[in-house]
């Protein structure tokens, strides 16, 4: 088969690599999309290798169809040869073929395309983990999402609102305000116009303090923010983009009973992994199938154009998700 692999000097190249062979507890999913994420550039700089005993190609998520199964599956669960799924993986999905253990598929949702199916797992599971496991969110509270126009946030504020969640994300420009605007978030704040403190201040100050952050950026910024939150909240970094220091005020930390949590999806053992995918399917599918919930693509290239679709997320232009197909 072929996988994108990634040569010396970070170029990547669509080449042949040896088939995969799956365990007593995979399938062989045959691929026809794998979408994009900031992790995989990450990898491609050489600064976040995959897992142990995963392809060193990169892909977290695809869509396809299961074409072999191991002799344990079908004992384990209910899945079928010609499957149509979707699946999360800990790196190896830029490819045409990817094994996967039986608990790290789902059924793709009813209604949605094969690329749609691509772009659900990572985000979804990640916004999952860190909405209500992490968050413990409920209907009425408020949600803070950074960087509203990125692939995660076009997944975590419908999945907010579809649970009853009022939601203030930040975004660059009036422009990008505009290109989200069908995510619905209940206010967006223009960072380059507004300083999201302040505005988290006048929140507070009206009866809307935030009850869960969920933070990308980091930087300076995040410790200014931190004094305008509901007693109890919790802040989950996921990233720092903006920066990895900033200073904060220990005193309004433990006077306001402010939780700062570090969360990571990729870090999760598996089996919580797959407790997170049956909550999905349980929980989020229907939401999904009803239309409350679904991925925003904003664009789909050949998996042998991977280079030109990282270089959309590397200039920051892309508003939903990037997916690679294959034919």
């Amino acid at each position: 088969m072929k996988a994108v692999l990634i040569h010396d000097d970070k170029s990547l190249h669509f080449e042949n690599v040896p088939d995969p062979v799956i365990k007593e507890d995979e399938v062989l999913v045959k691929v026809s999309a794998a979408a994009l994420n900031r992790a995989d550039l990450l990898q491609r700089e050489g600064c976040y290798p995959p897992p142990p005993g995963c392809p060193d190609w990169m892909g977290l998520e695809v869509a396809g169809e299961i074409v072999e199964m191991g002799n344990e599956v079908s004992k384990l669960s209910d899945w079928k040869l010609g499957d149509k799924v979707c699946a999360l993986l800990g790196g190896g999905g830029y490819a045409e073929y990817v094994a996967v253990k039986y608990d790290m598929i789902m059924p793709i949702p009813k209604g949605c395309s094969m690329v749609e199916a691509a772009a659900i797992p990572e985000a979804f599971a990640t916004a999952y983990l860190n909405l209500f496991w992490e968050g413990n969110i409920k209907s009425g509270d408020t949600l803070l999402m950074h960087a509203g126009a990125s692939g995660l946030a076009s997944v975590i504020i419908p999945m907010a609102k579809a649970f009853g969640v009022r939601v203030i994300t930040t975004v660059l420009s009036d422009e990008i305000a505009e290109s989200i605007k069908h995510l619905n978030a209940d206010v967006v704040v223009n960072t380059s116009k507004e300083d999201i403190s302040e505005v988290l201040k006048e929140q507070l100050e009206q009866g809307h303090p935030v009850t869960v952050a969920i933070d990308c950026l980091g930087g300076e910024i995040m410790g200014k923010c931190l004094h305008y939150l509901e007693h109890g909240a919790r802040w989950i970094m996921i990233a720092t983009l903006a920066g990895d220091f900033t200073q904060i005020d220990m005193r309004n930390i433990y006077v306001r009973n402010v939780r700062i949590v570090g969360s990571t999806l990729r870090s999760r053992k598996p089996e919580v992994k797959a407790q997170i995918l049956a909550k999905l399917v349980e929980e989020v599918w229907p939401k999904v199938e009803s239309g409350e919930i679904k991925p925003t693509i904003y664009k789909t290239l050949p998996i042998t154009e991977a280079e030109e679709a990282h270089d959309i997320l590397y200039r920051g232009e892309n508003v939903g998700k990037v997916v690679l197909t294959l034919d």
